[in-house]
């Protein structure tokens, strides 16, 4: 990006956005109501930073919630950066999981090749899972059950602290589940969208060097919609 394209990058910015854009080193937080243009800002940042050479694509990582959201911020900072940004990690928070699991997937005791169960995978298994009594089906909604299940899980809960902590019945009952549910997960060497996120904060957790590397290799994380973060997304 040449001088002129650099000015360009910051001219169309009102004076509140050039200064989160422009921001030194440390944390920034962008407050705005909806369609004040806070992903703009993320997009011109990662723009600045590069074109300054304050940092490299690889060196730059951009989160968002959904896939729509990710390709359509990656095509708007390569045709307003006019280069391609191969290297630049922009995902959404299960894609950004997912590829860190795969690459330190054997630490973890898992296959680089697992699958990947969305909610209606997930939501299915634990149906099969309780059709094996077919009165806790009439008792218990499967739904509740991985809705309760998928709570634990983004709360770093395991099947036998949900068994200890449970309030009730529907709890006690989901306990059994969730452990017949993660055995069932790993005879199909599958992991389900909750684990895309808590895993990798397990992995980092147990493996120093691992968060280490992952800290040097990113000077520059953006995230999008950050206020709509849960538990397991903030930690990772």
């Amino acid at each position: 990006m040449n001088h002129t394209n650099l000015q360009y990058l910051l001219s169309v910015l009102n004076e509140e956005q050039r200064k989160a854009v422009v921001h030194g080193d440390g944390p920034v937080l962008v407050l705005a109501g909806a369609g004040s243009g806070k992903t703009r800002v993320l997009i011109h940042r990662i723009a600045y930073l590069i074109a300054r050479g304050r940092a490299t694509p690889d060196s730059i990582m951009a989160v968002t919630f959904t896939n729509k959201a990710a390709t359509e911020m990656r095509d708007r900072l390569e045709k307003l950066g006019g280069m391609p940004l191969n290297n630049c990690w922009i995902s959404t928070f299960h894609s950004l999981g997912a590829r860190i699991l795969r690459r330190e997937a054997a630490l973890l005791g898992l296959e680089s090749s697992f699958n990947i169960y969305d909610q209606d995978d997930a939501l299915n298994c634990i149906k099969l899972l309780m059709e094996e009594n077919s009165a806790a089906v009439k008792e218990f909604p499967p739904k509740a059950v991985a809705y309760t299940i998928s709570n634990a899980k983004n709360a770093f809960i395991d099947p036998q602290r949900l068994d200890m902590m449970a309030n009730n019945d529907l709890e006690k009952y989901a306990a059994i589940i969730y452990q017949k549910y993660e055995k069932m997960l790993r005879e199909n060497n599958a992991l389900d969208f909750d684990d895309l996120l808590r895993l990798p904060v397990i992995l980092f957790e147990n493996h120093p060097p691992v968060l280490d590397y992952y800290q040097q290799k990113f000077e520059y994380i953006l995230v999008d919609e950050y206020q709509d973060t849960n538990r397991s997304q903030y930690y990772l």
